[in-house]
């Protein structure tokens, strides 16, 4: 039993329309944040603007002649630096830039999917759970932040903390743990 509307109330109610929602057809944002645990919005943003000054430095070079040595030398430079930092497979072509370099890209080198990749953690929650307790360390320096990017030069000094009793769990699992080591 529901009271007839006054006036007002029917005039308000003309103005939206409760059946024909108007959705967001843009999900991509959700579903990065969502797939690679994004803990900050704001991320997404930044990483979208470096994808977006990225590509729009390799059109303002793909103006010049394609002989140009200054064209040649800065394309070079600029692949083998995505290269380096794990943002693209391979440094033959500038249209993998163009094609294959996303947002995805730069969060697929964050420090918990890293981890995943590794068979670190099960998962990316896992994984984030662990470096915000202090359990990883790249190199000798402990992580902490989630949001930390390995490059492929960091992935090999990717390793749990000494102290860390995951360590000490995994030492154990495969049966190379040793007690009187004194840590």
């Amino acid at each position: 039993m529901v009271r007839k509307l006054k006036y007002h109330e029917s005039k308000l109610l003309k103005k939206v329309d409760l059946f024909n929602y108007k959705s967001d057809n843009n999900h991509r944002e959700s579903e990065i944040i969502s797939k690679y645990q994004l803990t900050n919005r704001n991320d997404y943003h930044s990483y979208n603007k470096i994808i977006g000054k990225i590509k729009k430095m390799v059109r303002k070079l793909s103006l010049l002649e394609s002989n140009d040595p200054f064209r040649i030398k800065h394309e070079q430079l600029l692949l083998d630096k995505l290269y380096s930092l794990g943002l693209l497979t391979n440094t033959s072509k500038i249209s993998n830039i163009e094609n294959k370099l996303t947002v995805s890209s730069i969060c697929r080198r964050r420090i918990g999917v890293i981890m995943v990749k590794f068979n670190m953690a099960q998962n990316i929650v896992d994984a984030n759970k662990f470096i915000r307790q202090g359990h990883v360390r790249v190199g000798n320096k402990v992580i902490t932040d989630v949001a930390y990017l390995i490059n492929r030069n960091l992935e090999d000094y990717l390793t749990w903390v000494d102290e860390s009793k995951i360590k000490k769990n995994a030492l154990i699992f495969k049966n190379k743990f040793d007690d009187y080591k004194l840590v």
